[in-house]
């Protein structure tokens, strides 16, 4: 029952992290890179409107947010788990390529945008974070008697 629970826990922890860290690069975004004249991210009727408006320097943020997200997530699940990190890991992946389709149907965008997005910053950041995880937390060896 142990591993079970820390299994969830890893995979509501790296939820709730990779979330924070997505939103944090979400909020820097415009404060980096200035939006067009009348852009309200907050205001989804705004981005449909406006949306054409916005250079590419305008998606740099949303990208790292999605990708940057998904990775520390990921790792966060990955270092937490007590079993199949690496199910774990690719689980928050998942959860948040669902999100990403979901956002692309919903949210304006270039298709060079959302191709990138949906092809780099979900599944690639979870196989990363893997790999990340196995130098940070090694798997032990089987013991042979």
């Amino acid at each position: 029952m142990k591993i079970i629970l820390r299994n969830v826990l890893a995979v509501i922890a790296g939820f709730v992290l990779g979330s924070i860290v997505n939103m944090s690069l979400v909020t820097a975004g415009p404060h980096v890179f200035a939006l067009p004249p009348g852009v309200d991210v907050n205001d989804m009727n705004s981005l449909k409107s406006s949306g054409h408006l916005m250079q590419p320097t305008n998606f740099i943020f949303p990208f790292l947010a999605h990708a940057l997200g998904t990775l520390a997530g990921a790792l966060t699940a990955h270092v937490i788990a007590a079993s199949h990190r690496s199910v774990f890991a690719y689980t928050i992946g998942v959860l948040n390529l669902a999100g990403g389709i979901a956002a692309s149907f919903m949210i304006p965008a270039p298709i060079w945008f959302i191709a990138l997005d949906l092809l780099v910053a979900y599944l690639p950041m979870a196989w990363l974070a893997t790999k990340l995880g196995q130098t940070l937390r090694p798997e032990r060896a089987a013991v042979t008697a």
